[in-house]
């Protein structure tokens, strides 16, 4: 079977960060603007944990197919996603109420964070566990990599 090479920035690029968006709201761009590469978000006092690629998860607020964005919320706030039209199997996951989760790189921090999705999937069917067990997973994660 055929499989196209990687670049050697997806190569390079190491596996999504779980963050809420109040995290990404504060983030600093150690990178060049735009290019996804080298965001600094603080997990707690006096720690920084570099990311480029984030995993994040929310509720659909707003889906505007016609410029390919979806706005999202999670527990701290909302953030934009670009390029959802791109997504194979993204379109059933873009009804305003679903419960979604969204791999992307991230584009801008503030005001509002705006990632270039690259994965997003319906977790609708168990929204309320995958909701109460969110930020107990971003936390771990972050203590893991911190």
């Amino acid at each position: 079977m055929y499989k196209p090479e990687k670049s050697s920035v997806e190569r390079k690029r190491p596996p999504p960060v779980k963050v809420l968006s109040c995290q990404l709201r504060s983030a600093q761009n150690q990178g060049a603007a735009g290019s996804g590469d080298s965001w600094l978000i603080r997990p707690g006092k006096g720690r920084t944990l570099p990311v480029s690629l984030v995993w994040m998860q929310g509720t659909v607020m707003r889906a505007q197919l016609d410029q390919n964005t979806v706005l999202l919320m999670d527990e701290t706030g909302t953030f934009s996603v670009q390029g959802v039209n791109n997504i194979p199997k993204g379109k059933p996951c873009l009804s305003q109420g679903k419960y979604v989760m969204v791999m992307g790189v991230i584009q801008a921090a503030s005001p509002e964070p705006v990632i270039r999705a690259v994965k997003m999937a319906d977790l609708s069917e168990h929204a309320a566990l995958h909701r109460r067990m969110w930020k107990v997973e971003v936390e771990e994660l972050q203590q893991v990599l911190g």
